[in-house]
């Protein structure tokens, strides 16, 4: 087939299936019942006793961290892997949609997915993390804690946690299985998508289609909701210690009120227009607060922590990801790895579905290297610079977090770093508001994404997008209420959700490559027998 007619076949777009059995406009039902119900009744459970629910999932989360923490570390370690194998390969440069014309602009696109995966809880935890392994060493290293030899392993350990790993299970083989179904076959951007290559469509476009779907909506609304209500805690306690102003349940419902009105306008407003506009705002943001500190904070300090702490995260890769339970303390891997790994696994589907939608005219290469490699890298000196500064100023003496944050009390720790950075209060301020508008793009996204889900096409209705985004904010607001530990047990509810959740992501590593395969000849790149396209049919080339 000559390449000419290869353009001419791939720019008809094979027409969306229909919706499900049962389905509406508003959405599967199942998915709705099931992911509401879940709500009323995690609710309806700790208004009731709230002892009993946070003491049941902490012995579930205890249990499933010791019992399936190394299948978690196993899976992510392998999408990562294979991942950057089918990069090298000649299916990598078949075009997501077979389209050459991208939707986004590569800065658009680069933004958005920055500020989509991991951008509230790297915030978050970017400050406070690299301290906390700096005080207490980590078990993959022998090093004495809080010495000079102690910084570049404490650093490493947080790229671990929150990089290539982290970010390739949220948007590399599911995004090529997804964005293969969608584009090319018409199927749904849905979760019960990526088990169409199992159970066949007829079993998925059924009632346990919905059920899967559905546990992938609860994992991401206990993923959600948890740094919603955090980042109230952090903006109220921030601005307590900041301007006076009461630390109160009041001042957090207010915040939760502003942060739900800016996240569900930019939701119900699309891609195109809200989620990409903060987006970039965030950027920007992030590009100046982090010119601030390296040219204005410990500049050679951080330059050569990022240097070496890079290089123990390269050549101690393997010994950290493979770290179980049986080398570590059960508690560490509880409350670190295997947590962190479990929350972005429950992410996982709907995130494929974010990066599929977006990526449209991208080839897979470019995909995967952007989520897998780049955007890690870039968490990376996000993390020194912040973790960084703050791990300088605890070794010279300038502040001491250790009891903070062997509490756990990050707020703090973030706080504490970013009046001590220059600019005082001023970067306090603005690193608040960074935090604020990371976790509305996770906010927008989510419950934009929820609603493709449940709508079963990727233009859901602005009021059931508005629906989402109220209802994780609802959530919030009413666990704050009955004290900051059920947002702690809805953290811990998110390990047990990776379980069903990461079943629905297992069979992408090989179904995931065999989709790139299948662009790749449908694109004339490879033979039917997966050989490279001849000479006299050069692959359309990268721009």
């Amino acid at each position: 087939m000559s390449s000419t007619k290869t353009h001419t076949k791939t720019h008809a777009k094979a027409s969306p299936a229909p919706l499900p059995e049962g389905q509406h406009r508003f959405g599967d039902p199942v998915v709705l019942v099931l992911s509401i119900g879940f709500i009323l009744l995690f609710v309806g459970l700790s208004l009731y006793n709230i002892e009993l629910v946070a003491d049941a999932i902490a012995a579930g989360f205890a249990w499933t961290a010791k019992t399936l923490g190394a299948y978690f570390q196993l899976l992510l370690l392998l999408t990562f892997l294979i991942a950057i194998g089918v990069t090298c390969t000649p299916m990598a440069s078949a075009r997501i949609g077979n389209t050459r014309t991208p939707e986004l602009s590569t800065f658009k696109w680069v933004s958005i997915i920055m500020c989509t995966l991991l951008a509230g809880g790297g915030v978050f935890f970017a400050a406070g993390e690299p301290i906390y392994h700096f005080v207490v060493t980590p078990p993959s290293f022998d090093t004495q804690a809080s010495t000079v030899d102690a910084i570049a392993p404490a650093l490493a350990q947080s790229f671990m946690h929150w990089g290539f790993l982290a970010w390739a299970v949220l948007g590399s083989l599911t995004s090529i299985v997804l964005a293969h179904a969608h584009y090319d076959k018409g199927q749904p951007l849905q979760p019960r998508t990526l088990l169409y290559p199992i159970f066949g469509e007829r079993i998925m476009r059924g009632t346990f289609g919905g059920v899967v779907d559905a546990l992938c909506v609860i994992a991401v609304v206990a993923g959600t909701v948890g740094p919603i209500g955090f980042l109230a805690t952090q903006v109220s306690f921030g601005l307590h210690e900041l301007f006076g102003v009461a630390n109160s349940y009041t001042t957090q419902l207010i915040i939760l009120i502003g942060l739900g009105a800016i996240y569900v306008t930019s939701a119900m407003t699309g891609i195109d227009k809200g989620i990409q506009l903060l987006s970039r705002l965030n950027v920007f943001l992030a590009l100046g607060i982090a010119a601030v500190i390296f040219l204005f904070g410990p500049t050679q300090f951080l330059v050569k922590a990022f240097t070496q702490g890079f290089g123990e995260y390269l050549s101690s890769f393997f010994t950290m990801s493979t770290m179980t339970s049986q080398s570590a303390p059960d508690w560490w891997m509880q409350w670190w790895t295997v947590f962190f790994f479990a929350w972005f696994i429950g992410y996982g589907p709907l995130m494929a579905i974010f990066v599929a939608r977006i990526s449209k005219g991208r080839t897979i290469r470019q995909m995967i290297l952007t989520v897998a490699v780049l955007a890690p890298i870039a968490t990376t000196i996000w993390f020194t610079l912040l973790g960084g500064s703050g791990i300088f100023y605890q070794f010279t003496g300038v502040f001491d977090l250790s009891e903070a944050l062997n509490n756990f009390q990050f707020d703090v720790a973030t706080l504490t770093v970013a009046e001590t950075l220059p600019g005082g209060t001023f970067m306090a301020l603005a690193i608040l508001l960074l935090t604020t508008i990371f976790v509305a793009t996770t906010g927008d996204s989510m419950s934009y994404a929820i609603s493709v889900v449940a709508a079963g096409h990727d233009e859901p209705n602005p009021l059931i997008r508005a629906f989402w985004g109220i209802t994780m904010s609802l959530m919030a607001a009413i666990l704050l209420y009955m004290g900051a530990g059920q947002i702690n047990a809805l953290q811990q509810f998110i390990v047990l959700t990776a379980i069903p959740v990461s079943l629905i992501l297992l069979p992408s590593l090989w179904t995931g490559p065999q989709a790139a395969v299948a662009m790749a000849r449908e694109q004339g790149l490879m033979s039917r027998h997966a050989k490279p396209a001849s000479p006299a049919q050069p692959p359309s080339r990268e721009v």
